[in-house]
């Protein structure tokens, strides 16, 4: 049955693929456990959603700015005191966002962000040194099944035992989380991939490596591609609850629509799947441009909260599909030597995708109402398909 199913999932043989699938899951359910909390906190605190989104601005710019250097910093320290710094820096952010003040949330929230930093970019580097390129397609949609599981859970269970056992307790299984993961990755066969290659006279120059990633095609393609991708779930999870308090469903639907969202990444291996029969250049195509045409179809619905709410979800199960292989283009497109200093620069889409769209969308919306912001949303994810035509076909 083991062997079936390892098979069916596209990693059979694949020593380490369920161990880094797991350790993925394990840092999405510490990632999002606080995700509830912490807008919510910031909000009390500071007063305003403006300074809130002043907050996240800046701890978004301290994100974009870390990825750059880490090059630096594991050519000085080295992949396992970088995990290391990364697992006791979470450690860390864990008990200052514990504490219920401005100043120490402020703190732990910046600390959150550069901790699971220094985790991601060692983790990403070790995929694709132990995982084979043309297993990167199979392997990326059962890790993106591991991931959901903890995106579902996380928030949930985090404003759930904030509320029943206490603020603080929420954070306490974070740091025991995080310390399980930074015992499993030195305690297992996985401290092994934490060897560092040959070392290089040359000091990384982030400059350098920043002309070097655009200067290759394939790596600016997936960096567009995945930038899409995560501004269009930054517009989802800020204007999808937005959209049903104000369709009078209630704070209770905002939250239910996350959570079924999230759940659609339970189907990753199954487009994972779909990828190795069909190709992941198809598979992509469908996906962006079924999440662009669905997400529009919300705006011209909007005035029916059902209706839209429906929509909602169907567009979250299409861009799912874009979830469970979309990285696999940057993990093959890297070449080996240069894997630290281009996966730094990758990661940096995520932390421009929390930039860019609030800011866009705040000019949109002192002209336009909410649609807009699915019309735009829509349109710039159909406007991707267009990219896709430049993945290769034999691509699976």
């Amino acid at each position: 049955m083991r062997t079936s199913v390892s098979e069916w999932l596209g990693i059979r043989g694949l020593e380490f693929a369920v161990p880094l699938a797991l350790l993925s899951g394990a840092l999405a359910l510490c990632w999002t456990l606080p995700a509830a909390l912490i807008p919510i906190e910031a909000l009390a605190h500071l007063g305003s959603a403006q300074k809130v989104s002043v907050l996240f601005f800046a701890v978004s710019i301290v994100g974009v700015v870390g990825a750059i250097f880490i090059p630096l910093i594991v050519h000085k320290v080295g992949r396992r005191r970088l995990v290391a710094l990364g697992i006791g820096v979470s450690l860390v952010a864990g008990a200052l966002l514990s504490i219920e003040a401005a100043t120490p949330l402020i703190a732990g929230t910046t600390a959150r962000v550069f901790g699971f930093l220094c985790i991601d970019v060692v983790l990403e580097i070790v995929i694709m040194e132990r995982i084979p390129r043309r297993n990167l397609a199979r392997f990326e949609a059962v890790r993106m099944f591991c991931m959901g599981l903890g995106l579902i859970v996380g928030p949930w269970l985090g404003a759930w035992l904030a509320s029943t056992a206490g603020y603080w307790s929420p954070y306490a299984l974070l740091i025991t989380v995080v310390a399980f993961v930074g015992l499993y990755i030195f305690r297992s066969r996985l401290r092994f991939c934490l060897a560092d290659p040959p070392r290089r006279d040359e000091t990384p120059n982030p400059f350098r490596f920043i002309r070097r990633f655009c200067q290759q095609p394939r790596l600016r393609l997936a960096w567009i591609l995945s930038f899409a991708r995560s501004a269009w779930w930054t517009m989802f999870f800020i204007y999808s609850p937005i959209y049903c308090v104000q369709s009078g469903l209630g704070t209770q639907s905002a939250g239910a629509i996350l959570s079924a969202a999230s759940a659609a990444l339970l189907l990753a291996p199954l487009f994972g799947r779909l990828a190795m029969r069909f190709g992941v250049r198809l598979v992509l195509a469908v996906g962006y441009c079924s999440t662009g045409l669905v997400t529009i179809l919300v705006a011209v619905v909007a005035d029916s909260p059902w209706a839209g709410v429906t929509l909602l979800l169907a567009s979250a199960v299409c861009a799912a599909i874009i979830d469970a292989i979309g990285n696999a283009l940057f993990l093959r497109a890297a070449r080996a030597s240069e894997r630290a200093e281009m996966t730094a620069v990758f990661t940096t889409y995520r932390e421009v995708a929390q930039l860019g769209p609030p800011g866009l969308f705040a000019l949109l919306l002192n002209v336009f109402t909410l649609p807009a912001v699915f019309v735009v949303s829509g349109a710039s994810m159909v406007l991707m398909t267009y990219f896709t035509r430049y993945i290769p076909k034999s691509f699976r």
